[in-house]
């Protein structure tokens, strides 16, 4: 039986961290013998070990802490793929909570697909005092997708996600290095994988809650990180070996047009005071982020442990 490990990567958020690694331990139709938590801390001091230490006194399998200073998220996931045991990863985000089947349901999607990666749906849940945007900031930090469970033509981000670690190009430090301080480094690593011919898989009863942190429940930060995000598709050609010039080209001239139309119908929304106003404010941030995608354009959401 192929042995799983579940991996909890966090930088300061001992509460989240808790209540995530807690519903690890409170999965079901899944044999503990072949489980193993990894937790890492990526803080400049082992701020997370009290948790984890205590955490790891009512744990039904195996919890391991790594702490790994140095800053940035491919850094933090690497660290623990180095310790990690497991033939299959699981991973969870420190804001994230996994009801008792979600690992089951992953596993059995895998095996039933013979996936190199299953993905699975994020249900962000907001405080009851957001009320302003609410539909839109819930919608921001979910991940939907299909209806069925099946083959995905795509991928999706790390967080609620299940690796064969035989199915990797490197199996101990997969995350590239140089996406600690901007995010995407799940993208390019899934990015390559999907050229190398991986197998994608989605099992939509594979869901778990996320609850951002309250500081990101605003428009300020989801705009610049969509902002972010549109800078993906054209800063991923522009990384390519050889770079994909074509490809900026014509992400760069497809922002343009995003960014005109949907900035005018934001304008537009914002005037008239629309419920939905908001969403296309991100669609025209995203649009924006292709055109502008390089140095003195990039920002940091990452890497930052001090």
């Amino acid at each position: 039986m192929a042995r799983v490990t579940i991996m909890i990567p966090t930088q300061r958020r001992p509460d989240g961290l808790a209540v995530a690694a807690r519903s690890v331990f409170g999965q079901v139709g899944v044999d503990p013998a072949t489980l193993e938590l990894v937790i890492v801390d990526n803080d400049q001091v082992p701020s997370a070990r009290p948790v984890a230490e205590d955490l790891a006194k009512n744990a039904p399998f195996p919890l391991i802490y790594v702490h790994e200073p140095k800053a940035g998220v491919a850094n933090a996931r690497n660290a623990g793929m180095a310790k990690a045991s497991g033939d299959l990863i699981a991973f969870l985000d420190d804001d994230e909570e996994a009801p008792a089947g979600w690992l089951a349901a992953l596993l059995a999607a895998q095996d039933r697909f013979d996936a190199d990666v299953v993905f699975g749906p994020v249900k962000a849940r907001a405080p009851a005092q957001i009320v302003e945007h609410r539909d839109y900031l819930e919608r921001f930090f979910s991940r939907e997708g299909p209806a069925e469970a099946g083959i995905l033509d795509r991928h999706y981000g790390c967080g609620d996600s299940l690796i064969r670690r035989a199915a990797l190009p490197d199996p101990v430090s997969p995350f590239a290095a140089e996406r600690n301080h901007i995010g995407g480094e799940d993208d390019m690593l899934f990015g390559h994988m999907g050229a190398a011919g991986a197998r994608f898989a989605w099992e939509p009863a594979a869901w778990v809650w996320e609850d951002p942190v309250p500081s990101r429940l605003s428009l300020s930060y989801t705009i610049a990180r969509a902002f972010a995000y549109g800078q993906g598709p054209s800063s991923h050609c522009a990384a390519a070996t050889p770079p994909d010039r074509l490809g900026v080209a014509r992400w760069m001239a497809i922002g343009v047009v995003q960014a005109t139309l949907f900035g005018a119908m934001a304008g537009f929304k914002w005037l008239t005071r629309a419920k939905d106003r908001a969403e296309w404010l991100d669609r025209a941030a995203r649009g924006l982020g292709k055109t502008f995608w390089w140095g003195p354009f990039k920002i940091q959401f990452y890497g930052r442990t001090a």
